[in-house]
């Protein structure tokens, strides 16, 4: 008999058997090991399986633990149908027995389900809901909870809440709460309740406890295994709120730890130079500008000198929506580093935004002695050689331009400050410390885009944060409408009339290519077709990202000058283009942006003399999107649209987790956990203050999960 190995020798074979330590000489895994056994080792669960459960993240057993339910079934207050009551709130379980769909005298779409439960039955009614007719078939196990009302003798809930049961889920145990996690086709609910339960089973005492007995009696939450336990088997909603209230806490407590943390280290690591806001240069600063800053400007300026005015680096947040003047207030902070003799830099996210803060600033100093360059990607050789010299040599006060100043690793001969625009589309990680001759630079990030307070806690909770009240006065209110496909005709007719009273226009489409989806309208096809259709009479032109920088320019050129009378563009026109004179804008296949976007896109025909309008074509039927699509045509608050889009869309939306570099937060949700989010940065900030390493011992847990979560994320170095 062969050996894998070539040995057929039996006598060896027993020499080697005889050598192995039996089962239970060997020593038990320890609870690490345990947490980290991968899922394909699990008794049950084949390759094949453990692929499903890749698709979800679960690799681990310490995953599985950590696979939150999305929600419960509540089986703890079932009903029987002969005992209801009317006006009763019941929860009732059942068969399908018959569906039907009728339209009513008025238009009225009526849904009707029977749903029967031993020789009983009630009616389920909806009104206008036809997409929920394919989720119902005949036979199929329902969970009805509403207020039941007597109607022609029977009772009748109208809109319940519906919860669709596994057909051999069994209810006639004792009641319960049972959890709803998310599936991938493969796996059912079933399967993926018996997993983790037996995974809850076998290693939630494993799970070290991350809160020192004291601090989690102050803050009032269970123990951790206590809570793993709770929050995969509740026996009542009690369970699911402590045990959701000590995850929740926990996932928020750590980010702002680590938030807290790098915030201290940026104070007492990082030197800057300490460029006070005297008197003397407050009046120069001021003197320069050609309008007077409104008090809510001042409040952010003074903000700002004072951050400058001290020895470690400015991290600060200026973020307020169109004409809160931005701009003005940044170009304050230059000036008072210029002051100083510093030099400092103003990055963009695009090479339009970037010539266009240098064409605003060129004519706000035309008459000072500041010294001014831009630098963008696009820059001949010849150009940039001379330009990064006369950086390198202190000859040039302000750097315009884009990301192409972190690329380039410009030499500056005394960098004081650096101002980066819509931070949001450089991304945490893209905050690059340009640290040169001996000390770092103060930084100040701006984005017209405004963050709901707990966005901004979370994504940008190391930065201070100053608000910018939109200037009373400035610019045009916008009358905004939602295009169905029966009013194009009539809004193209109106776009030519206002075409020709001389304004301009935007044509806003969602892509650049017809091939990358072709449901939808891009930009090049939506060109062609309207120089050959509705504006055919007008001089056109097309921008989008795809061209290159000399396109792109062109294009902008044309369109300022006023030669081209409409441009068609993708989102790129989102921010930082300003051209009075353009007061109409169409915009093709609104869901698909974001309610931010859209608001910031509505800005560019706000910022002249004459009223603006935007018509927001819809081509999606989905009741979200429309959600989302009322409130852009009915607010012109940009916070309150901020706001209205992270409750209908999340967080990862608005700042995806690939642009923050964050990892998504797991349970925690910033609209219903906006108090414990305070209350965990007040804590975090706290614990940071009285123990800036965490070093006491019984932190220790917290620091290792800190820098294993947010280290890479947050550039932490972990030394302890």
């Amino acid at each position: 008999m062969s050996t894998k190995y070539g040995m057929s020798d039996a006598k060896t074979q027993n020499s080697n058997r005889e050598k192995r330590p039996s089962e239970s000489d060997r020593p038990a895994p320890s609870p690490i090991e345990l947490l980290t056994q991968p899922v394909v080792e699990f008794n049950g669960i084949g390759p094949h399986r453990a692929q499903l459960l890749e698709k979800l993240g679960l690799r681990t057993a310490a995953d599985l633990l950590f696979f939150f339910p999305r929600s419960y079934q509540d089986f703890t207050e079932l009903h029987q149908i002969v005992d209801l009551e009317s006006e009763q709130l019941a929860s009732i379980a059942g068969a399908v027995d018959d569906i039907d769909q009728v339209i009513s005298g008025n238009g009225k779409h009526i849904l009707y389900v029977l749903v029967k439960q031993d020789n009983q039955f009630v009616r389920a009614v909806w009104f206008n809901q036809q997409f929920l007719m394919n989720r119902f078939q005949i036979g199929q196990r329902v969970l009805l909870r509403g207020k039941a009302k007597l109607s022609g003798g029977r009772f009748q809930m109208n809109h319940p809440k519906t919860t669709w049961l596994d057909l051999d889920q069994n209810l006639d145990d004792e009641k319960h709460l049972s959890p709803v996690y998310r599936l991938t086709d493969g796996i059912n609910q079933r399967q993926m309740r018996e997993l983790v339960s037996q995974t809850v089973e076998r290693c939630a005492g494993l799970v070290q406890e991350a809160f020192p007995d004291q601090f989690r009696e102050q803050i009032e939450v269970c123990g951790i295994e206590a809570a793993i336990r709770q929050i995969h088997a509740p026996k009542s909603q009690s369970d699911v709120d402590d045990a959701r209230g000590r995850l929740v806490y926990q996932e928020l407590f750590i980010l702002q730890l680590a938030l807290a943390f790098r915030r201290h280290k940026i104070r007492t690591e990082n030197v800057s130079p300490e460029l006070e806001l005297t008197p003397k240069i407050r009046a120069r600063i001021l003197g320069r500008l050609p309008f007077e800053l409104t008090q809510s400007q001042q409040v952010a300026f003074d903000e700002i000198a004072t951050d400058m005015g001290q020895g470690f680096p400015m991290n600060r947040l200026l973020h307020g929506e169109v004409g809160s003047g931005k701009t003005a207030v940044a170009l304050c902070g230059m000036l008072l580093a210029v002051a100083h003799g510093n030099q400092t830099v103003l990055m963009a996210p695009t090479e339009i935004l970037a010539r266009q803060h240098f064409q605003t600033m060129t004519e706000l100093l035309q008459n000072s002695r500041v010294r001014m360059a831009l630098w963008t990607g696009s820059l001949k050789t010849s150009e940039r050689k001379m330009i990064a010299a006369e950086i390198a040599e202190g000859e040039v006060d302000f750097v315009i331009g884009t990301q192409a100043v972190v690329a380039s690793k410009l030499k500056f001969k005394q960098l004081g400050l650096v101002v980066i625009d819509e931070q949001h589309k450089f991304g945490v990680r893209q905050r690059a410390t340009m640290k040169q001759s001996g000390h770092d630079p103060h930084y100040l990030v701006m984005t017209a885009t405004p963050i709901p307070r707990t966005v901004s806690m979370t994504l940008f909770g190391d930065l201070d944060v100053s608000t910018l009240e939109r200037t009373s006065g400035v610019g045009q209110k916008v009358n905004t409408y939602l295009g169905q496909q029966q009013t194009r005709q009539q809004w193209w007719e109106f776009f030519r009339k206002k075409l020709r009273e001389g304004r301009q226009g935007f044509v806003v489409a969602p892509l650049v290519d017809a091939k990358e989806d072709s449901d939808l309208s891009s930009a090049e096809s939506m060109f062609e077709s309207l120089s050959n259709g509705p504006l055919a009479e007008f001089r056109l032109d097309v921008l989008h990202g795809k061209q290159s920088s000399e396109e792109k320019d062109a294009a902008m050129e044309s369109f300022v000058s006023g030669k081209t009378q409409v441009i068609v563009a993708t989102g790129v026109v989102e921010v930082g283009i300003n051209v009075p004179n353009a007061t109409i804008m169409t915009i093709e296949s609104a869901e698909r942006f974001g309610l931010s976007q859209l608001h910031q896109l509505r800005g560019r025909v706000s910022r002249g003399q004459h009223p603006g309008y935007v018509c927001a074509f819809v081509t999606s039927d989905d009741p979200e999107s429309n959600e989302r699509l009322k409130a852009f045509e009915e607010t012109d608050s940009g916070f309150e649209l901020a706001e209205t889009d992270l409750k209908i869309r999340g967080p990862g939306n608005l700042f995806s987790t690939q642009q923050s570099g964050f990892p998504p937060l797991m349970i925690a949700d910033l609209i219903r956990d906006a108090e414990v989010l305070q209350r965990a940065q007040h804590d975090a900030r706290k614990l940071i203050e009285e123990d800036p390493e965490m070093s006491d011992e019984q932190y220790s847990r917290l620091r290792q999960l800190v820098f294993a979560r947010y280290g890479k994320a947050l550039d932490l170095s972990d030394v302890g």
